[in-house]
């Protein structure tokens, strides 16, 4: 109940499906303290954090993300921001992306609970994934910095698709420092977005990466 009384607390009045996520994001974390016994999913557990930091932060960006058809969460990790942002947002489609297979796992079966039919997971590398050209929209909260994301993700980012990353406030620095490889793949990058999270829990920055060939 702890979940739900905090995520009524913090998120948006005019977020669509807010009922739904409310109730189903508590479902999540809860899955997530219950697991965490055991498999280190996050060091971030009391209900005020939790609501902030992993479902807040998830969904304040979620207008970017309206309109795609097929989005892909890049390392996902327990599901963030992937599906906060797929109970936001019903009629797109979401493939999470988690390498080490213990955390794939949970979030499989964190789904199957949450019977999210719009959302599937991958235990695959994101690069690998994304080169399968069907995805309009990659996103990722704590994938590498930009550079190195940039060479992740840069050639598998077709033209009309875009990258969309959670970064803290300094970004400015990671992306001028990413010249190089905007110039070699051919992108742009700018920061589309910033708030503050409620509670001095952090600034954050939302990074658009366009293919613009």
């Amino acid at each position: 109940m702890e979940f739900i009384e905090e995520l009524n607390l913090v998120l948006p009045a005019d977020l669509p499906h807010r009922e739904t996520v409310v109730h189903k994001a508590a479902e999540h974390l809860e899955l997530i303290v219950e697991v965490n016994q055991y498999l280190n999913l996050t060091r971030i557990t009391s209900p005020r954090e939790a609501a902030i930091k992993h479902v807040l932060d998830s969904v304040i960006p979620w207008r970017l993300f309206a309109g795609a058809e097929h989005v892909l969460d890049a390392g996902t990790g327990a599901g963030f921001p992937g599906i906060p942002l797929a109970l936001v947002l019903p009629e797109v489609r979401f493939t999470l992306a988690e390498s080490i297979q213990k955390k794939a796992r949970f979030v499989e079966s964190a789904l199957a609970k949450l019977q999210l039919s719009n959302v599937t997971i991958s235990a695959t590398r994101a690069e690998e994934l994304a080169r399968s050209g069907v995805m309009d929209i990659v996103t990722a909260r704590a994938l590498a910095p930009i550079p190195k994301a940039l060479d992740l993700l840069g050639p598998a980012l077709k033209k009309g698709s875009k990258a969309l990353l959670y970064k803290g406030p300094d970004v400015d620095q990671e992306i001028a420092s990413a010249d190089k490889e905007l110039q070699k793949f051919r992108m742009s990058a700018r920061v589309v977005l910033r708030y503050e999270l409620p509670d001095s829990l952090g600034s954050r920055t939302i990074v658009a990466i366009d293919c613009g060939a």
